[in-house]
């Protein structure tokens, strides 16, 4: 959704998910995660050496995520990382380092975040501010068809029980927990399609800088 907004106003994208969900990489990628145990210190030690940034594929317009120069944007969507993306983006260091890349990024203005975050903490004073939410049995379905759309492999109930876990950890972490900011847009998309969603974007959009 955000993307396809970013394209259609003329806007910059950032997935600040994808930078917790690419720290996550990471830290499996070097051993910084044993089961659900992470080396903080570790962590907390190499976190300037994680270098994260988003490029546009020429073709789909698309966001593409890389790590430390590699593209890892079909990696961190998989199962394994979204089981610990939420443990690491808990960590005070992480959040700190990660928000102080997206405010640099924010700099530039012309720009769509999406992110858990973003209009409580990120950017509190954001012109624009959506809330969405949907289902958790809906988003588990989107997820799962994402998947499978792709080739991977895809359990609904291990994905649903994901959704649930990760919504439970966000809304209730010391740091930034997941709530809709007071100013915000309040938009429930279970039943909507992408064409009735945008054009309630497209207009509230229109609203602000008419």
């Amino acid at each position: 959704m955000a993307k396809a907004l970013a394209r259609q106003i003329g806007y910059l994208y950032f997935d600040s998910g994808a930078m917790y969900r690419a720290t996550a990489l990471y830290c499996m990628q070097n051993n910084l995660i044993q089961g659900e145990t992470i080396d903080t210190e570790s962590l907390r030690a190499e976190i300037k050496n994680i270098h994260i940034s988003f490029e546009v594929d020429p073709e789909t317009k698309n966001s593409i995520t890389f790590l430390n120069g590699t593209n890892v944007e079909h990696e961190i969507r998989s199962l394994e990382v979204s089981r610990l993306v939420s443990q690491v983006a808990k960590l005070d260091f992480v959040r700190e380092e990660m928000v102080n890349r997206q405010r640099e990024m924010g700099n530039t203005k012309g720009i769509v975040m999406d992110g858990r975050d973003i209009g409580t903490t990120v950017f509190p004073n954001a012109e624009m501010k959506v809330f969405v939410t949907a289902s958790a049995e809906v988003r588990a379905q989107r997820r799962y068809d994402e998947l499978t759309a792709r080739g991977d492999k895809a359990d609904f109930n291990e994905i649903l029980e994901n959704v649930l876990q990760r919504d439970h950890l966000d809304q209730t972490r010391e740091v930034s927990p997941l709530k809709k900011a007071d100013d915000a847009l309040l938009l429930d998309n279970s039943n909507l399609t992408r064409e009735e969603q945008m054009n309630w974007l497209i207009d509230e959009f229109n609203k602000l800088t008419k």
